[in-house]
């Protein structure tokens, strides 16, 4: 199978349709992410072609992929048989319909294109009004006006509309129990299985998309997996199917098992912008994830795409690349000064690294832009919490919950407010609606665990730290909380694989690690196990050379450890006390009456050997 090399004036048609397809169907963000990405190439790629691309809903030149060896499908289909048909005829695009149609005589693809393109000619007028409606947000009269209109994207801009009118609807319901303990975790839409009903047998793409939609929201994750990927065999610019494929992705190793039945080729700009994407989501991108998105700003691809710079400094974001994520947001801003998506994400850098100045300074600017954007309102609540402002902090993280109840970092950064003011049944309340909207965050499970922990509740805290680490399982910042909650219940030996597991990933130079193996250890009375971790305490200190007050307990712990064991060094002990008790440490008095002690047993041995050699003679 050819290799997707470049991207060429008739893939920035392709785009160009799919921006004008999805506005026509009101999948408004899917537009604006495929008008970006086209306006990101240079213009001599976006002249339009002198043969235009057909607008159909179906697309047969997209092949599937073809994988060697097929990968294993049980974590998604349960062995769905068009998950099968997926993987089993890698050479033919993913379109199981016209084979059936040449066998029974049934209309073939090209004349139910043309049907469908006369049926939309005969329903402009309808469909233009019912557009118009949409706009104004009026979904009632989308669908009174669509009641007889026959054609796809007239059924789908109809049960779409349904689908947001009943949302709505769920959701003011749900309001309605705020502060009640009979509130469910979630609005309830008990309308979904009537839509569902509706585009149930269909076989356009667009379709497909709504089906794989309504299962995602009845929680039926791999029926909504394999609606997705049909809806991807027949349409593969729908960025709405990628993102709602995303959502039903629960680590990176079901990612990679995904990746390769997507019926996309695997170096496709599609399959890395959504790996991109999800590993982004998962907070687990890694320097692959940079490379695909210097590949793709490349001259070959997408040059000037913003959205690929902000996935780029997103992932410099998670992998702690502060510096050069900030870097790459104000060239962003320097692009397009008026851009709020993502804003929030470049206040997070901004408060970890302290830069208050310039932190406040992008709040008063965003919030003149807009006020009423989740993300601005995020922004501001990093704002004032830098300034330790936490009851203001909270007022804005709530107004964006208000503004968007599936937007998850508010509710975390809330929770994370509530544990500074101490509140931490509050925060436990927050991080639950983080947990309830996406359980694939380990923000919220850390957050839960340390507000567990604030009411000594450890073994609640340990159940979530557990959740957390198995979604992030090289986080440091994890592993050592929950190493430190197994201390706080008397479970040592699990702490000490913890500390272990930690210690993996940990940064070379860093010494707590070292020092909490070491004291449990001498608590179970492994005083080898321990010493030998003050050992690498103190090597790594004077490897960097830090003070010897960063090291002095360490040093003490080992001449101790050598005095007092029968086959120890006493030189060993010598050399590392002298230093110390030279040295203006707190422990100078300490590290001296050992070193005199030293001193003299040195000495005593010394007498003793003499005397012996002198009887052997």
């Amino acid at each position: 199978m050819a290799s997707f090399t470049v991207i060429d004036a008739r893939s920035a048609s392709e785009i160009r349709v799919a921006a004008q397809e999805c506005l026509d169907r009101g999948l408004v963000v899917a537009a604006k992410w495929c008008s970006e990405l086209l306006l990101s190439l240079p213009s001599s790629k976006r002249r339009p072609m002198q043969t235009t691309l057909p607008l159909g809903a179906f697309s047969t030149s997209t092949p599937a992929r073809s994988q060697s060896p097929q990968p294993h499908l049980t974590a998604f289909s349960g062995h769905s048989p068009v998950a099968t048909q997926i993987i089993s005829q890698p050479g033919l695009p993913i379109t199981p319909a016209p084979a059936q149609h040449l066998v029974t005589g049934q209309p073939t693809w090209e004349s139910m294109r043309t049907m469908e393109s006369a049926m939309e000619r005969e329903e402009q007028d309808s469909f233009q009004a019912a557009r118009s409606c949409f706009e104004t947000r009026d979904f009632a009269h989308v669908v009174h006006l669509l009641k007889d209109c026959k054609s796809s994207k007239a059924k789908f801009l109809s049960v779409y509309c349904r689908f947001i009118a009943s949302e709505r609807k769920a959701q003011r319901d749900w309001h309605k129990l705020d502060n009640n303990r009979h509130q469910p975790p979630l609005p309830i839409n008990r309308t979904l299985g009537e839509l569902l009903e509706l585009v149930r047998d269909s076989k356009d793409p667009w379709l497909l998309f709504l089906k794989a939609l309504l299962f995602s929201r009845l929680s039926r994750r791999e029926e909504a997996i394999e609606a997705a990927l049909l809806s991807i065999a027949g349409f593969k610019w729908n960025w709405s199917t990628w993102t709602l494929l995303a959502s039903c992705i629960g680590d990176g190793e079901e990612l990679s098992s995904l990746l390769q039945i997507i019926p996309v080729t695997s170096d496709h700009p599609l399959i890395q912008l959504f790996q991109i994407r999800t590993l982004n989501e998962l907070h687990n991108p890694s320097e692959n994830e940079l490379q695909l998105c210097d590949r793709l700003l490349g001259s070959d691809f997408f040059p000037n795409s913003l959205w690929i710079m902000a996935m780029r400094a997103h992932v410099l974001y998670h992998l702690h690349e502060f510096g050069q994520a900030e870097a790459q947001f104000d060239k962003i801003l320097a692009t397009d000064p008026e851009r709020i998506d993502d804003v929030d994400i470049y206040s997070n850098i901004l408060y970890v690294t302290d830069n208050q100045l310039k932190l406040s300074k992008l709040a008063h600017e965003f919030l003149a832009l807009d006020k009423d954007r989740p993300e601005v309102c995020c922004l501001i609540g990093n704002h004032y919490s830098l300034r330790s402002e936490h009851e203001k902090a909270v007022k804005y993280f709530r107004r964006a919950t208000q503004l968007d109840r599936t937007y998850l970092s508010a509710w975390t950064l809330m929770g994370h407010e509530y544990v500074e003011m101490k509140n931490s049944h509050a925060a436990i309340e927050a991080y639950r609606r983080a947990v309830d909207v996406n359980r694939k965050d380990y923000r919220a499970w850390y957050g839960l665990g340390q507000a567990y922990e604030l009411l000594s509740m450890h073994h609640y805290a340990l159940h979530y730290y557990q959740r957390a680490t198995a979604l992030r399982p090289y986080d440091v910042r994890l592993w050592q909380a929950e190493g430190m909650c197994y201390e706080e219940i008397g479970r040592l030996r699990e702490a000490i694989e913890c500390y272990k597991r930690a210690l993996i990933t940990a940064d070379p130079h860093e010494i707590t690690l070292h020092l909490k193996l070491a004291k449990v250890h001498r608590t179970l009375e492994e005083y080898a196990e321990s010493v030998a971790y003050h050992r690498s305490v103190v090597d790594v200190c004077r490897a960097d050379g830090r003070p010897i007050q960063d090291y002095a307990k360490s040093i003490l712990e080992i001449a101790e450890f050598e005095m007092k064991d029968p086959n120890g060094n006493l030189n060993v002990a010598r050399s590392y006390l002298e230093p110390l008790a030279s040295s203006n440490a707190e422990d100078v008095t300490r590290a001296a009456e050992l070193l005199k002690e030293v001193k003299a047993k040195i000495q005593e041995r010394a007498s003793e050997e003499s005397l012996a050699d002198s009887g052997d003679r």
